[in-house]
């Protein structure tokens, strides 16, 4: 008799407290032949936990090319195979859609079995708007591309969603609040589901403040909540400040220029400027950093 081929199975597992582990999960993580995980060190401590001894094989993004193929042919030989990341939802910011896509393409069936994710446990008791949203993941490491990535959202309409490690949260807030306003608020949820679970509420200024100011504040697990640009603000980050920024930039520098256009448009001088320095039209102007009595905001 020939075997059924196996089957994928993305598990979400506890994002801190393990009581979060759903029944279903812990009996797909017995039941499977092998378990991929993100860190084998900490999986292995949340299937101890849970009374599972089931094998362990490490999957992470310097390893994943060249492990799925070996998945693959235990998928082929009927072996179910269970996906898990460090914590939450797999492939959320985490490795795992090389596998997913190749098992998928192959032909295997792709089951999920649902749970814990940061992202949705920090939007539902964040009170920003939760209709519509966008999840931006780890924002850049480097300074200059972080400015850039923020510059590119500034106007974006949709509550954000990031994950920050605590030794960048104070740069990360300081950005966010010279891009979006000191004024947009946001949420700063730390170490979610845990014994030390903290929500810090507030416009952004006011959370860098306090990120300055509060020990505890860059310490666990960090998912930060950003409401949306306002949509008449939004409206005006196409092309009418496009063109109004490359007329003046052949007259003006463009810290002067990306404060005449956002009085001439209404946009944030932020995203005007972005325009100037990134070169954000057709026609616009790459100019350099402009002198110190230009620096933005």
């Amino acid at each position: 008799m020939v075997k059924a081929p196996g089957r994928l199975l993305v598990v979400a597992t506890p994002i801190g407290n393990l009581a979060d582990l759903s029944p279903r999960a812990r009996e797909t993580l017995q039941d499977a032949s092998v378990v991929a995980a993100e860190d084998t060190r900490r999986t292995r401590l949340l299937l101890q936990a849970a009374g599972v001894g089931t094998p362990l094989v490490s999957l992470h993004e310097h390893n994943e090319a060249q492990r799925v193929p070996e998945l693959l042919a235990r998928l082929a030989q009927g072996e179910d195979v269970a996906l898990v990341s460090d914590a939450g939802t797999p492939l959320l910011s985490d490795p795992g859609f090389e596998l997913v896509r190749c098992a998928a393409q192959a032909g295997f069936t792709v089951h999920t079995i649902p749970g814990p994710s940061a992202i949705t446990a920090a939007l539902a008791v964040a009170g920003l708007p939760t209709h519509r949203f966008c999840f931006e993941g780890f924002l850049p490491a480097r300074a200059a591309e972080r400015r850039a990535a923020l510059a590119s959202l500034a106007h974006e309409t949709r509550t954000l969603v990031f994950f920050e490690a605590p030794h960048r949260i104070e740069a990360t807030l300081a950005e966010l609040a010279a891009q979006f306003g000191a004024d947009r608020r946001a949420v700063v949820a730390r170490e979610l589901t845990k014994a030390h679970e903290t929500l810090y509420r507030g416009p952004l200024g006011e959370l860098l403040t306090r990120a300055r100011a509060e020990e505890n504040f860059a310490r666990g697990e960090l998912t930060l909540i950003v409401e949306g640009a306002p949509v008449a603000a939004a409206s005006v980050g196409g092309a009418e400040l496009r063109r109004t920024m490359d007329i003046l930039l052949r007259e003006l520098p463009p810290g002067r220029a990306a404060a005449t256009a956002a009085a001439l448009t209404g946009a944030t001088r932020a995203a005007a400027y972005a325009l100037a320095t990134r070169g954000g039209g057709a026609g616009l102007v790459r100019a350099a950093p402009p002198p110190d009595d230009e620096e933005m905001p």
